[in-house]
């Protein structure tokens, strides 16, 4: 069944926020969406993508495009019945809080959501990776 749901990531510039860690499609496991999984997958793009870079404002488009392209490949590779969107966003650490929130209405039987934010010493970055099961 489909029901809204609303959740506000944390203002820690690590860890996933608090949301559901797995929902289940099928008995057999092999479709679902499984957080944990995701989030290494981007947790990889933006290491890779920003190493020990420090922020630059002339280089934050394309490192934000990097690390949503570098995660949608490596979830197409997952061969899961999903579509994703995968938005990032990348804040220069200069003392000024960043929220975020979001509110989804979809199945939460088979449909999930997670966030990853990964804070360096200039520079925090948070990316969100949406699946919905086609």
């Amino acid at each position: 069944s489909s029901r809204a749901k609303s959740r506000v990531c944390p203002d820690s510039p690590r860890g996933p926020c608090p949301l559901p860690s797995r929902l289940v499609m099928d008995d057999e496991g092999e479709n679902e969406f499984v957080s944990e999984q995701v989030n290494e997958i981007v947790k990889n793009a933006i290491t890779k993508t920003l190493g020990a870079a420090q922020y630059n404002k002339d280089r934050v488009n394309a490192w934000s495009t990097q690390i949503v392209d570098d995660t949608l490949k490596e979830l197409a590779k997952l061969n899961k019945p999903f579509k994703y969107v995968v938005t990032s966003i990348i804040m220069q650490k200069n003392g000024t809080p960043l929220h975020t929130g979001l509110s989804l209405y979809w199945d939460t039987k088979t449909d999930g959501v997670t966030c990853v934010q990964v804070g360096t010493d200039t520079m925090d970055c948070i990316t969100t990776v949406f699946a919905c099961m086609i």
